[in-house]
C-alpha cells in the first residue's frame, strides 16, 4: 500500500533500447545518476507526460504528483513494464514528483501524530474526570443525578459573576427578534434613498424649518407605503389614520430599532445613520415639532430596561448568566479543552434558560434574547477591546524603557519621518503605553459613550450651529456628556500609567469633531487599525511554515520571522504615535484626537513599507474590510 517501497524497486538489467544509458529507478531515487545521455533520439518516455524542468514545470510537477502514485501506474512499475531506461529528464521529472509525494505523506504523518497526542491528553483528562466526579463524598459510584448537581455546583463555585454587568446592562442594546429584523431593512430601504442631508445641510436662504419638516413628512410616507407592500395588513391597520401623529409609536419604534442595530453593529449602516440621528435631530427642535404635532424619538430598549419592565433584575446577578454568555478563548488550548469549556457554557445557558422561564412572565425566546444581548457585547469586546491588550503585551514583552536597543529604539524627532513630536526611547514607550490604555478604556465603555453621544445629539436644549469646519458644513453642536466621560476614561488611564505624557486635550464641539456623532465614528476605527497587524503577526508563523518560498523571502529580507515582527511593531509604535496626519499641533500632536490621527497616517502609508508584501501574504486587505 505505501508506494514509496514500489518506487524504490530496481529496474532490469537487460533494455532493450539501445543506445541509451541503464539507470536503476534505485538510483533515480537517491540521486546517484551519472553520466549524459547519448546523442541517438531517444524513444518516447516511459512516465507520464509532463512539463519541462523548469520554473513553471516544478509546479506541474507538484501539481501531477497524484498522477504517479496511482495503483494503475504503480502495478505497472512493480510488474516491470516500467522498467525502460530513463532520460536525463525522465530521471529529473521522477525525481521532482517522488519529492511531492513524499512531502504530502510527511504533513500526512505529523497531522496523524498531532491528531493521536490530542486524544492521549483527552483520554487523560477524562480518567482523571472519572476518577475525582464519578464518586460521590462517601466514595460511592453516583448516578447521573448526582454528578450533574456535582457538576452544577462545580460550574457555580468556579464561575466569577461579573460584578459590573448590572450596570453594564444599562448601555446593552436588547438583540433585535426576527419580526424587528424586518421593519429594520424598511427602515434603511427609506434612508438609503432619502437625500435629507443634501436637501437640509445647505447654505440656502429661505425657511430652514419648512425644508425640515417636509423631507421628514417625506420619510414617514416611505415608511407607510414600504409597509404596506411589505406586509398589506398592518398597513391597512396604519393608514386607517390619515394624519401622522395618529401614529406617533409605530414611527418612534421604527426609528428606535435602526438606532439600536446600529449600536450592536458599528460597522453597519454606515451612510443610513447618519442621516437617521441627523432627522431625528432636527425632530427634537420645537419648531419642528409644532409643525409634527408629534416626536420621533424614544429611550433605546435596553436589557436592563427590558428586565426591569418584567421585573427581573435579579437575573443580571445570576453568576450562571456570566457562564452562559462568556467568550470562549481559543488561545494558548487545546481542541479538548475548547470543547469541554463549550460544553459547560452549553449547560449554564440551558440551565438559565430552564430557571428563569415562567418567572415574571419570561418566555423562552425572551430569556434567550436576554442572552443573546449580553454575549453580543462580550463579543464586540473581544474583537474590538482585546486587540489593545494584544498591542500592549507586544509593547511590554518586546520592548524595555530602561533599555534602549539601536536597531528598534522608539525615540522620535521633529521632521524625521513625518514627526512632529519629540519624544526618546522611554517618553515615547510610556506615550505609546499610556495610549493603547486610552483606546482600550474607550472600547470597554464604548456602548456607553454612543448612549450618551445620542443623548447629546438629540438633547432639545442643545441646539447646533451650521458652519463651515474646512470639511464642508458641519453641524457644531456641544456635548458635554461624552466630555465628562471622557474626563473620567482619561484619569483611569492616567493611573494605570503612572503619570501623563502630552496633552489631554479632548476636541468636542470644534472643527476638529464638530458633534458626537463625529466622535463616536471616529473611535469606532480603532479595532480597524489595530485587527490587521494583529492578525499579521498573529498567522506569521503559520504562513511561514506552509510556504518554504515565503520562508526564503522573510529570512533573506528580514533576517527571520522574529526580526520582521520586531520592525513591523517597532516601525508601528513610533510612525502610528509621532503626531503626525495634519499640518498643525492644533488638529493633530499629542491631543486625544491627534493619537488616532497619526495612527491613520500610518496605515494610508502602509503600501510604501518594505514588510508590505509580507502583509498581503498573511490575508491582509486593507485597513477598511472584513478580517
Amino acid at each position: 500500500s505505501d508506494p514509496f517501497h514500489l518506487l524504490l524497486m530496481e529496474s532490469p538489467a537487460n533494455s532493450k533500447t539501445p543506445g541509451r544509458p541503464k539507470v536503476a529507478l534505485r538510483d533515480v531515487l537517491r540521486g546517484n545518476v551519472a553520466g549524459e545521455s547519448t546523442a541517438q533520439e531517444a524513444p518516447a518516455s516511459p512516465l507520464p507526460s509532463s512539463s519541462p524542468p523548469d520554473a513553471e514545470g516544478a509546479n506541474n510537477i507538484g501539481r501531477n504528483a497524484d498522477e504517479f502514485t496511482d495503483p494503475k501506474v504503480l502495478a505497472k512499475i512493480a510488474a516491470g513494464e516500467m522498467s525502460e531506461t530513463l532520460s536525463k529528464e525522465d530521471v529529473k521529472t521522477l525525481q521532482a514528483r517522488l519529492l511531492a509525494v513524499k512531502s504530502k505523506w510527511e504533513k500526512e504523518r505529523l497531522n496523524i501524530e498531532a491528531t493521536v497526542r490530542e486524544l492521549e491528553n483527552r483520554i487523560e483528562f477524562k480518567k482523571k474526570e472519572v476518577a475525582t466526579d464519578g464518586k460521590n463524598k462517601n466514595g460511592e459510584a453516583s448516578d447521573g443525578k448526582d454528578e450533574e448537581e456535582e457538576d452544577g455546583k462545580i460550574e457555580e463555585r468556579e464561575t466569577i459573576a461579573d460584578t459590573q454587568l448590572l450596570e453594564r446592562s444599562n448601555y446593552i442594546p436588547l438583540r433585535l427578534t426576527l419580526e424587528e429584523r424586518k421593519f429594520l431593512r424598511l427602515v434603511t430601504s427609506a434612508l438609503e434613498v432619502s437625500e435629507y442631508t443634501d436637501k437640509v445641510d445647505i447654505s440656502k436662504w429661505g425657511n430652514r424649518a419648512k425644508r425640515i419638516y417636509a423631507q421628514l413628512k417625506e420619510i414617514c410616507a416611505i415608511l407607510s407605503g414600504l409597509l404596506v407592500a411589505c406586509d398589506y395588513k398592518a398597513g391597512q391597520k396604519l393608514l386607517k389614520n390619515d394624519d401622522f401623529k395618529d401614529n406617533e409609536e409605530f414611527f418612534q419604534y421604527m426609528f428606535e430599532l435602526g438606532r439600536r442595530y446600529k449600536i450592536l453593529n458599528p460597522e453597519r449602516m454606515r451612510s443610513a445613520y447618519g442621516k437617521l440621528i441627523y432627522l431625528l435631530q432636527d425632530s427634537q427642535d420645537e419648531e419642528i415639532q409644532e409643525m409634527m404635532e408629534f416626536s420621533l424619538v424614544r429611550p433605546l430598549m435596553s436589557v436592563n430596561r427590558f428586565l426591569t419592565e418584567k421585573k427581573m433584575t435579579k437575573m443580571l446577578n445570576d453568576p450562571l448568566l456570566h457562564a452562559a454568555t462568556r467568550v470562549i478563548h481559543e488561545k494558548g488550548k487545546q481542541r479538548w479543552e475548547i470543547e469541554r469549556e463549550l460544553q459547560q457554557k452549553r449547560r449554564a445557558y440551558n440551565r438559565v434558560k430552564d430557571k428563569y422561564i415562567g418567572m415574571g412572565g419570561m418566555k423562552e425566546e425572551d430569556v434567550e434574547l436576554v442572552m443573546g444581548s449580553i454575549a453580543d457585547n462580550n463579543y464586540f469586546l473581544k474583537f474590538n477591546r482585546d486587540p489593545c491588550d494584544e498591542m500592549i503585551e507586544y509593547l511590554k514583552s518586546k520592548f524595555n524603557p530602561d533599555k534602549v536597543d539601536g536597531e528598534f529604539n522608539l525615540s522620535i524627532g521633529y521632521g524625521r519621518g513625518g514627526a512632529r513630536l519629540n519624544h526618546d526611547h522611554k517618553t515615547q514607550y510610556y506615550f505609546v503605553m499610556q495610549t493603547l490604555h486610552l483606546w482600550r478604556d474607550i472600547l470597554h465603555d464604548f456602548y456607553r459613550l454612543w448612549f450618551l453621544a445620542e443623548d447629546d445629539l438629540l438633547n432639545p436644549k442643545s441646539p447646533y450651529r451650521l458652519r463651515n469646519t474646512g470639511q464642508g458644513l458641519n453641524r457644531v453642536q456641544h456635548s458635554p456628556n461624552i466630555g465628562r466621560e471622557m474626563s473620567r476614561i482619561i484619569y483611569t488611564a492616567r493611573q494605570k500609567v503612572g503619570y501623563w505624557i502630552g496633552s489631554s486635550v479632548v476636541h468636542l464641539g470644534d472643527h476638529n469633531v464638530p458633534n458626537a456623532f463625529m466622535f463616536i465614528d471616529k473611535y469606532t476605527q480603532i479595532s480597524r487599525i489595530l485587527n490587521p497587524i494583529c492578525i499579521t503577526l498573529r498567522r506569521l508563523e503559520q504562513v511561514l511554515s506552509e510556504k518554504p518560498g515565503l520562508q526564503k523571502y522573510v529570512q533573506d529580507t528580514f533576517g527571520g520571522a522574529d526580526r520582521l515582527r520586531m520592525i513591523v511593531l517597532s516601525d508601528f509604535f513610533r510612525h502610528g504615535f509621532d503626531g503626525s496626519g495634519a499640518d498643525n499641533f492644533f488638529d493633530a500632536g499629542s491631543c486625544i484626537d491627534g493619537r488616532l490621527t497619526s495612527a491613520w497616517n500610518w496605515c494610508s502609508l502602509i503600501h510604501k513599507k518594505p514588510y508590505y508584501p509580507v502583509f498581503q501574504m498573511t490575508g491582509f486587505a486593507s485597513f477598511d474590510g472584513q478580517f
